[in-house]
């Protein structure tokens, strides 16, 4: 889940907040649980989905077909949802107020398969592996994704963590698992554990800790409140951010690129801050610096493209194109009018979810779904919807 906005804890009650995301991956507030036992229905389908997209919107989910962008199904679930990639290329991960449900996408059947999992936040998906974090209990699940083809959940693995956090994890190829340290007031930094779960590494000098990407070579950079952890070659190491309080809380990572793209916030005060600068990472040299947009974003505008370049969808209307390595903004593509983020951040507001060399956008005040080829930066199709959708994912196999 790509993340959560920093706004007053006071404005958040149900979370320390991604609540991002985007990081997104915010924990669930309470919520009506889905009613009934059997699976819930769709309104409307129309065969098999061709790579799916899953939208949110007030009242339940949209499955969108990947290249027509027509609507194949309309799947009442009341209560405020969200939605992440599972990890193949059949299934979404619904986390709603009691756990991460299963959504078949490609036959748009929403399982009675949950994750049990009081306040779901972070999902994560890297080397053939998919982890969960339980926010409510601090519960760790890690499975292979290509299990839940097999009928029922996966049996995967479990970690418990010291004490329930908004956190999250990550398993690596060699079976290392970096994962959150905190509790429920404050969050500190990161744990290293071997295949055996076994410590190796932590680090706790990572106040607000918040958010993962990788980035090329296995390189895991977590965001703080103040700069950024780097766990590389068995070793945790802190990358201060230029201000005493910059916070990054909201991370995209690609295997082409060594450079991390990050979130840049400097106001701890701030109601809701609107920042112009994202921040960059580089992994193979341990700096960071910053690059300046000249337009707002929020917590689920960050992507990258097939060639690692950094995607940021501002508030401008517009998605800009960064070249990771010189730290610029190259090039942008118009897409819609000017947004204004809302205050409270479960408030529908364009969201980008990128998958392979298509960008895909939503546009809730027209209730528009946009699909733009990154390598042309032309736009490929357009869809009305029939409500104002809010958060964007899809399968990726």
């Amino acid at each position: 889940m790509n993340a959560w906005p920093r706004t007053r804890i006071a404005a958040l009650p149900a979370l320390l907040v991604t609540g991002l995301a985007l990081g997104a991956c915010a924990t669930q507030p309470d919520a009506p649980k889905p009613a009934g036992a059997a699976s819930a229905p769709p309104r409307k389908i129309e065969g098999p989905v061709t790579d799916p997209l899953v939208a949110t919107y007030d009242g339940g989910l949209y499955v969108i077909d990947g290249k027509t962008l027509q609507v194949a199904a309309d799947i009442p679930l009341p209560g405020f949802n969200r939605v992440n990639p599972a990890g193949d290329d059949r299934h979404v991960l619904v986390s709603t107020s009691t756990g991460f449900r299963v959504l078949d996408a490609v036959s748009t059947e929403l399982k009675n398969d949950e994750f049990a999992a009081p306040k779901p936040g972070h999902v994560v998906r890297h080397a053939g592996r998919t982890v969960l974090f339980s926010d409510g209990t601090g519960v760790v699940t890690v499975f292979d994704p290509k299990d839940l083809d097999s009928g029922g959940l996966p049996k995967g693995e479990t970690y418990t963590s010291a004490a329930p956090h908004h956190g999250v994890a990550i398993e690596l190829v060699g079976g290392e698992l970096v994962t959150t340290l905190g509790t429920e007031e404050k969050r500190v930094g990161v744990l290293v554990l071997d295949r055996e779960r076994k410590e190796i590494a932590r680090n706790e000098q990572c106040p607000g800790v918040h958010g993962e990407a990788a980035a090329k070579d296995e390189a895991v950079v977590i965001g703080c409140e103040d700069g950024a952890l780097l766990y590389k070659d068995g070793t945790v190491r802190k990358i201060s951010s230029p201000d005493p309080y910059g916070r990054i809380g909201n991370q995209a990572g690609s295997e082409a690129s060594a450079i991390v793209l990050g979130d840049y916030k400097t106001d701890p005060e701030a109601e809701l801050e609107r920042p112009e600068r994202v921040s960059l990472i580089d992994t193979e040299s341990g700096s960071l610096r910053l690059a300046d947009l000249g337009t707002s974003y929020t917590f689920r505008s960050l992507g990258r493209g097939p060639h690692g370049e950094g995607l940021v969808l501002g508030t401008d209307g517009r998605l800009h194109v960064i070249d990771p390595e010189k730290g610029t903004v190259v090039d942008h593509v118009e897409i819609m009018a000017e947004w204004r983020e809302p205050l409270e951040w479960q408030q529908p507001r364009p969201a980008l979810f990128v998958r392979g060399g298509t960008a895909y956008v939503t546009d809730p005040a027209k209730r528009e779904l946009h699909a733009i080829d990154i390598e042309s930066r032309k736009k490929l199709g357009t869809v009305a919807l029939p409500a104002s959708p809010n958060e964007l994912s899809g399968v990726v196999g």
